[in-house]
């Protein structure tokens, strides 16, 4: 790893720049290193516990309360909300509403029709029929007549109220009036408001010509002047040290800034790959080494001896059963204790016993 690689410039750099990006490189490495460094256990040990902690713990743990609790609340809720309406109107409300249906039906058929229709027979139909003849008799010998005075009568009235009034009001009062204002009006304009209006414009235009445009025009050549010499220069410079601020300083931050982010991801990667070959030079590869040329060859002797031991030690003891009690009447020669070389299988032939000596021969 180049610890002096310098990254590519756009251009060539002046003196300042090269002043500034040495100690920004110095400092940035040993700002950004640690933080990379935490950054990256940080991650290692988030992911840890994401996949050994909380995985496990929100598959076997909280999605189960999650579906109980889910299943707990709907079963409530149906419960308390569902199922006693839907037991009101299956087994309370139906009920009722067909007997009703019933009830009311045979009161129509059986009562009411036939009360409607023995009525419009024999009662409401010859009064209808009595009521229509006098109505007519009535309106045409007694309504009729009646009408036409009380209309002539309301519009003599209604005439007299409300139209011959204002019509006498307008004819003599306010015409009279209205050309007397009008006239009144005519001469005000001519003899007052003309000569006072002409006054006005010139009084208005001597103001615009000796007053205001001097000083608008002062104004607008203070304005110009001020933007000339003062504002723009110094824009002009509030530029220029920006760009030179952005050029010179900024940008080579920047770049040292990236370069020692990726720096310190090398040197990051560089420490744990340099841990996990000191860790498996000091202990995976002596363990490994140690198990195979060590522990696997002393496992294997121990099982031998055991094996043979326990093989000796039955042997005697079949010897010892043979000598003080003899062999049973029905056991079969080949039916002693099971040794290194017989087997468990009913159908097998027993094997010759292998001594240890002859082992290891």
């Amino acid at each position: 790893m180049d610890m002096d690689k310098r990254p590519p410039a756009g251009g060539s750099d002046g003196c300042l720049v090269g002043v500034i990006r040495i100690p920004v490189k110095i400092v940035a490495v040993l700002v950004v290193l640690p933080v990379r460094v935490v950054w990256e256990l940080l991650v290692a040990a988030g992911r840890a516990v994401h996949r050994h902690v909380l995985g496990p713990l929100y598959v076997h743990v909280v999605e189960p309360l999650l579906r109980a609790l889910g299943w707990l609340l709907t079963t409530l809720f149906k419960l308390v909300f569902v199922w006693p309406w839907v037991a009101l109107w299956r087994y309370v409300l139906v009920p009722v509403g067909q007997a009703l249906a019933w009830l009311a039906r045979g009161l129509y058929e059986q009562v009411l029709a036939p009360a409607g229709r023995f009525l419009t027979t024999c009662l409401l139909r010859p009064l209808g029929a009595g009521l229509a003849w006098l109505g007519r008799g009535g309106m045409r010998y007694l309504l009729a007549p009646l009408a036409k005075g009380v209309t002539r009568i309301l519009w003599a009235l209604g005439m007299t109220l409300f139209v011959w009034p204002w019509v006498a009001l307008w004819r003599y009062v306010l015409t009279p009036v209205g050309r007397g204002i009008a006239w009144l009006a005519a001469a005000v304009y001519r003899y007052v408001l003309t000569p006072v209006g002409h006054g006005l414009v010139w009084l208005a235009v001597a103001v615009f010509r000796y007053l205001l445009r001097p000083v608008g025009l002062g104004l607008a050549w203070l304005v110009v002047a001020l933007y000339r010499y003062l504002l723009k220069p110094v824009g002009l410079g509030l530029a220029w040290l920006a760009a030179g601020l952005y050029r010179y300083v900024l940008t080579p931050a920047g770049q040292v800034l990236l370069w020692a982010w990726h720096v310190a991801g090398r040197i990051v990667a560089a420490l744990w790959r340099g841990l996990k070959l000191a860790g498996w030079v000091l202990v995976g590869w002596p363990a490994s080494r140690v198990y195979r040329h060590v522990l696997t060859p002393v496992g294997h002797a121990v099982r031998e001896v055991w094996r043979t031991g326990r093989a000796a030690v039955r042997e005697a003891r079949a010897t010892v059963r043979r000598a003080l009690f003899g062999t049973p009447p029905g056991e079969p020669a080949r039916s002693r204790a099971r040794t290194l070389g017989s087997t468990t299988a009913a159908d097998a032939a027993p094997a010759d016993e292998i001594s240890l000596p002859r082992r290891q021969g």
